[in-house]
């Protein structure tokens, strides 16, 4: 088939080469002219383990291309996916300007059938008024449909070409159908639903992951108050079938590019709709407070930090992506020069992304080696669990003077006692 997806993102540029390794023709579109040189040229702009192989394969086979013309993507385009992005406000209102400037774009470009499928994650009914915005700039019959995407970063090729599931909200049998043979390769499960419960079946799925996360700072917090420790509560709730003993992530709450925006969305959505202060609402102020909390708690810890030399060590927000959004980083590193520290960051992928935000201010050294900047450091604060920081052996930077040495480990991903045979302090969340 000839598919055209506009948008090359994180979500536009794996689908595009996902879809292209499937044997179909796809042409990937962004207004960005620079972008779309980077990937003609097999460049992916930002890092996505797997993605540029998968991408220079496409192109390689002629299957792949990218360009800024959407003549030229979409007029012989079967399918058109939009994969743009739509922020949020502070306030949790969806911004779908994109998608809105996307459909005006492609309307008048449409051949006869095409199926414009919204893959971005947009509010519940937003269909019809994107149906009656491409009839105002075309003659030709289309159908719409609504494909949520449910990627992770860091395994976004993996996600796609096995995902868990395939969900597709189509207006109309025959779309449906069409969608559905064009994902069957995927072996997967394919849900076919209504366009608003597969958008609101985006918001729901990642709503609750953060709930997951949520649920369980809340519960670490009662073990630092009882002597409980959550690793050991978390083996205890994760045996129960009904629950399970996956995504459990006690910490500084969840960040990224989905998690925090969703749930926003959903608390002001229901805010709108009349339904009050919901779930939603009182999960976002917990994850907003959290970070703030964990600072005072570690504050008293390692009893200040005026003077003292820290070792932050993982920048981006999760493992395997160099993707700040939501990034702890961002704000535990200003935080900690106000209060008198110096700091050494480091990141197998990030640092560049992090220079271009914070910039390079008195008492902050970049390290792209792990043991470099962890040499001397009164404390060392394990933010995200990149493999390079889990696997590292912390106890070849043993120093000579004898000072303590403080071991905070924001994901309990070390072993207390190891640590401790480290010569550190150990502290960990909920522990």
């Amino acid at each position: 088939m000839q598919i055209a997806v506009v948008g090359t993102g994180f979500v536009g540029v794996v689908t595009a080469a996902v879809l292209a390794k499937l044997g179909h023709q796809v042409a990937g579109l962004d207004i960005d002219q620079s972008k779309v040189d980077k990937l003609n040229a097999g460049v992916v702009p930002f890092y996505e383990p797997g993605l540029e192989d998968l991408l220079k394969v496409g192109e390689a086979s002629g299957k792949l291309t990218f360009t800024t013309s959407y003549s030229d993507a979409v007029a012989n385009a079967q399918i058109c996916i939009i994969a743009v992005g739509t922020p949020s406000s502070p306030e949790g209102k969806a911004d779908t300007s994109f998608v809105l400037s996307a459909i005006d774009s492609l309307a008048p470009e449409l051949q006869d059938d095409a199926i414009v499928v919204v893959k971005s994650t947009v509010p519940p009914g937003i269909l019809p008024s994107l149906r009656e915005r491409i009839a105002q700039k075309t003659t030709v019959q289309f159908h719409l449909a609504s494909m949520p995407e449910f990627l992770r970063e860091g395994t976004a090729v993996a996600d796609t070409l096995k995902p868990d599931r395939v969900v597709i909200g189509a207006e109309a049998e025959w779309s449906a159908g069409v969608l559905s043979e064009l994902h069957k390769p995927l072996g997967a499960p394919i849900i076919i639903t209504s366009p608003e419960s597969a958008q609101l079946g985006k918001y729901a799925a990642n709503s609750y992951l953060a709930l997951r996360i949520g649920f369980i700072n809340q519960i670490a917090d009662l073990c630092e108050k009882t002597g409980a420790d959550v690793q050991e509560v978390i083996s205890i709730i994760g045996a129960d079938a009904r629950i399970g003993p996956h995504y459990w992530y006690p910490g500084l709450g969840y960040g990224g590019s989905c998690f925090p925006k969703d749930v926003r969305e959903l608390a002001y959505a229901s805010k709108q709709l009349g339904l009050g202060e919901t779930l939603f609402v009182k999960l976002n102020e917990l994850n907003v407070e959290r970070p703030q909390e964990i600072f005072a708690h570690w504050t008293t810890d390692v009893d200040g930090w005026a003077g003292k030399a820290v070792a932050v060590l993982g920048l981006s927000f999760k493992p395997n992506t160099n993707d700040l959004r939501e990034a702890p980083s961002l704000w535990l590193i200003p935080q900690l020069l106000a209060a008198g520290a110096t700091v050494k960051a480091y990141d197998p992928q990030a640092i560049p992304e992090v220079k271009q935000i914070l910039g390079t201010p008195d008492g902050v050294e970049y390290e792209g080696d792990l043991g470099q900047a962890v040499a001397g450091a009164d404390i060392v604060i394990a933010l995200v669990e990149w493999k390079e920081i889990i696997t590292f052996n912390f106890g070849d930077t043993a120093v000579a003077e004898k000072k303590q040495r403080h071991f905070l480990d924001a994901r309990n991903q070390f072993v207390p006692e190891q640590v401790v045979g480290w010569g550190f302090s150990y502290h960990g969340i909920g522990r």
